[in-house]
Formats: structure tokens, sequence, C-alpha cells
């Protein structure tokens, strides 16, 4: 029978030749990712009544980016215990403050073609850009995973998503897939595998590209999926990493949908506060005014994320009334902008730099939003109180549009800016 790519993974971790949607299976888990919100303090105490430990050391990575840096007693001993169970049980792969998991999961190469790979977030379906089956889980089946290296699943149907012609300039990833939500709404895709081909995705990086699979979560999707090709396989071989293509989608696949979209199409959007799936064209929006702009999370604050700000900041500074802070997406990331000069454009602009991490995205970190405060961020939720007081609101944009709202202090459209001398 033909199958699609999320069927052949689950097949071979199910030790079957063939499944079907809707079949319920157990299946076997190639990596396994926790993060200190997440991980160690919500399974721990379990693993101790129940006697158990990690199944296999070297398939868990842990990473520290909720709470990092510790603004609370509170949060220092969330990243006490997160420490201690790294060590406690020999896994190497263990990283503080040195970015968020969806983002190093793919800069350290560590999800790769072909693998099910299962994560205690809701995001985990980035590394689905890397050609693998990535599946969020809830702690209490991570508790199974991290001490079994097993779980369960209902095989889930596929939509393909075809993207022919290629985007213009000034228009991202993040207006892409915040087209897609706006039009197929947040549960558009419930419990649904997201398969991107088309030539407008063959024509973009890495990095790009993950930012559709990241923002599946946002459309109910069980997880999203790029499938391997001379892209991802040239994304290890940067790394030193060698890898095969991966498995990809018979021709006779059965698919639930097919949406299909013009990338030549797409233009500048943003999500109005409070639903992420209220999309409209910025051009269509009012200019509304801001008095924040937000370049951060693993959605929007990668190396190239940082760099389409810089193309909209250079000899330009923020506006009167307007902070603009950027919390960068991984050390890396921040490294490469500090390497080519991206970081020093920003600053000369006028941004904060903020800590590695999570940051403000889920409310937790440095920049949070005060009641009535306005902002555009390039995060993934702005659902009411995400960012911070109930009272606030929040839009979210492409790096480009959050960096052109904090020059003119209202939202317009990036591409007035992008390229442009002052």
């Amino acid at each position: 029978m033909a199958m699609t790519v999320a069927q052949k993974i689950i097949a071979r971790a199910a030790g079957r030749d063939q499944v079907e949607p809707d079949d319920v299976l157990w299946v076997d888990v190639d990596l396994a990712m926790m993060h200190d919100s997440s991980g160690p303090r919500r399974i721990w105490p379990a693993m101790k009544e129940f006697g158990v430990g990690v199944w296999d050391p070297d398939r868990v990575v842990l990473v520290c980016d909720h709470y990092v840096p510790a603004n609370t007693v509170a949060a220092a001993e969330i990243l006490q215990t997160t420490r201690d169970f790294a060590k406690a049980y020999g896994i190497n792969r263990f990283h503080e403050a040195q970015g968020i998991a969806h983002t190093l999961m793919i800069e350290k190469g560590y999800a790769r073609p072909g693998m099910l790979y299962a994560g205690s977030d809701s995001h985990t379906c980035t590394a689905g850009v890397m050609g693998c089956l990535a599946l969020g889980v809830g702690s209490t089946d991570i508790l199974g995973v991290v001490t079994t290296g097993r779980t369960w699943l209902r095989v889930p149907e596929t939509i393909r998503v075809q993207i022919d012609g290629r985007l213009q300039p000034g228009v991202t990833a993040k207006d892409l897939i915040l087209t897609i939500i706006g039009d197929q709404g947040m549960d558009g895709a419930l419990y649904k595998v997201l398969e991107f081909s088309g030539s407008a995705i063959e024509a973009m990086t890495v990095q790009e590209r993950s930012v559709l699979t990241n923002m599946c979560a946002e459309i109910g999707a069980k997880t999203g999926i790029v499938p391997c090709d001379s892209t991802t396989v040239e994304h290890f071989a940067d790394l030193g990493i060698d890898v095969e293509a991966g498995p990809v989608s018979d021709p006779d696949a059965g698919f639930a949908a097919t949406w299909t979209y013009d990338g030549d199409a797409i233009e500048p959007v943003v999500a109005r506060p409070n639903r992420h799936d209220d999309v409209v064209s910025i051009a269509e929006l009012g200019r509304p005014t801001v008095g924040r702009a937000y370049i951060g999370s693993c959605t929007g604050a990668k190396y190239e994320d940082l760099a389409m700000a810089a193309e909209v900041l250079r000899d330009r500074s923020v506006a009167d009334g307007v902070v603009l802070q950027v919390a960068p997406a991984s050390r890396a990331a921040l490294q490469q902008a500090m390497a080519d000069g991206t970081a020093q454009v920003l600053m000369d602009a006028g941004a904060h730099i903020l800590s590695t991490g999570c940051g403000a995205c889920p409310g937790i970190g440095a920049g949070i939003l005060a009641a009535g405060e306005v902002a555009i961020a390039t995060t993934n939720r702005n659902f009411r109180g995400r960012m911070g007081s109930p009272e606030s609101s929040l839009y979210l944009g492409s790096p480009y549009s959050v960096a052109a709202a904090a020059v003119s202090g209202r939202i317009v459209d990036p591409r007035e800016l992008v390229g442009k001398v002052q």
C-alpha cells in the first residue's frame, strides 16, 4: 500500500510493513527531548516512586531555556533540579542558556531524517523541518518515553500543503504560515500531519522552513514535516554530519486534502490581538500604533530573523515611545550576528539585547507586557495574557514587520523599508 512519509516513519517505528490512518500502535522512539519547564521537575518524583531510570541517556536531550536566567528563587530551583537530573542520569546532551530547545535540535543536528522524535513541548513539531516525525507530548507521556523508549499513537492523516512560486522580497515564511492559519482556522488541521512541498519550499532555507513546521501547532496539527531534500542534506553537511535522504511520500499516497498556495501572491500580514487566526494584510490594517516591538522565540529570533530585522534597521533608529527588544533564539545565532555586524546594526538602531531563551514568549522571562501595552512580536502565540498582562494587546508578524513597526511607531508594510535607504 502506498504511504505518506509520516506513515513510513511510524511503520518503521512500530515494526510493521505498513500502517493506515487511525491505527493505534506502540512505537519505538528514536530521540526524546525535555526542557526545564516540562521535564525533570515534573517527571523525576514519579521516576523515584516507581523505581525506574532513563532508558537511554544518549538518546535524551535536556535543555534549560524557559527559566534562564533565573529571576526568582523558584526559577533557580527549577534550573538546579534540571542540572541535578542531567548529572544523576548521565545525560550529556544537556544545554543550559545555549538556546531554545527547538532551535538547538536543528542547529546541532540532533533531529535527523526518518526519526520518530518525541518532545515534551507543543512546538516539538519544529524539528519536522529535518524530515523527521516530531511529536509534542505532555509530561505524563514523556515520563513513559524517557523511562521505556516507547509511546503509543494513533496514525494521523496527512494534508499536503503545496506552495508554488516564490516568496517576494520583504515577505517571509511567517507571512505564509499566518496566511494559511488565517484561511484554515486554528483548528483547521486537527490531528493531521502537514507535509510541505512545492517550488517555494524548495527555495527556502532550513531556518525559514522551520517557521512553517513550528507553527503547525497553531493550526491544531499533530505535526508538520518537510521531507528531506538537498537543502536538508547540505544543512547537515555544514554541521559535519553525513545523512542520506530520508523517506518521502509515495506518488500515489493517500492525502486527506491538498492545500495549494501561490507563493508569489503572499504579502505581509499580521495576526491581530488575542487570536492567531485573525489574520489580515498589513496593507488593510490601518497602521495602528505600537509601543513595544519584540524579536524573540524559536519562531522568530534565529540568525536569519535577526538579519531580516537588520535590513530594515540599518541606518535607522527606533521611534520615540517604542521599545525594541531582541532575545536571540540561541547563542550561535547571536554569535553569528556579532561576527558579521548584524548585532551592531540592531544595537545602533536602539535595540535592547536580552538573554537567549524563551524569554517573554511564554510570559515567563524578561520583556513581558504591562496592562495597556500594545506590542508586535515575532512569536507564535498571542492569546490573551500570553506575553504578560491579559490587558495588553499583541500582534504577530515577521521580523521585517516587527522591525518596520519599531522604526515607524506603527504597523506598516515592511516592503516600504526593506532595502531602501532612509
